[in-house]
């Protein structure tokens, strides 16, 4: 298993964010290369992968104790998740999330991106 940390997406990444389009853009744009680089700086570039599926595991850790729910998260780290698939070189349609929010707060928010790998 492998360990990546990303801060907390942005509220204009949530679905049911009512945002300019431009807002959405950069967001998106913004979430995607923090994924892109973390990834690259974690040194996920040299990990080996099976063929097949690939399982991603999504925890969140929300800065408070607001009521947030699982298909949220997973759609607003969606860029982020990109980013991260990009970074590894490989396709994110193989990617089969799991994403949890834990009732477990951290200042400012951070998720937790877990990736199974085979070993080298």
């Amino acid at each position: 298993m492998n360990e990546l940390t990303l801060p907390w997406p942005v509220r204009a990444l949530h679905p049911n964010a009512r945002v300019h389009w431009s807002v959405r853009s950069k967001a998106t744009k913004d979430a995607r290369m923090a994924g892109f680089i973390m990834a690259r700086q974690a040194g996920w570039r040299s990990l080996k992968f099976p063929a097949g599926d690939i399982n991603v595991w999504i925890e969140g850790f929300p800065a408070d104790r607001r009521r947030r729910d699982a298909d949220g998260l997973l759609s607003s780290m969606k860029a982020a998740l990109d980013g991260i698939a990009e970074s590894l070189g490989i396709d994110d349609s193989r990617f089969i999330p799991h994403p949890r929010v834990l009732p477990i707060t951290s200042k400012g928010g951070k998720v937790v991106v877990r990736i199974e790998v085979e070993a080298a």
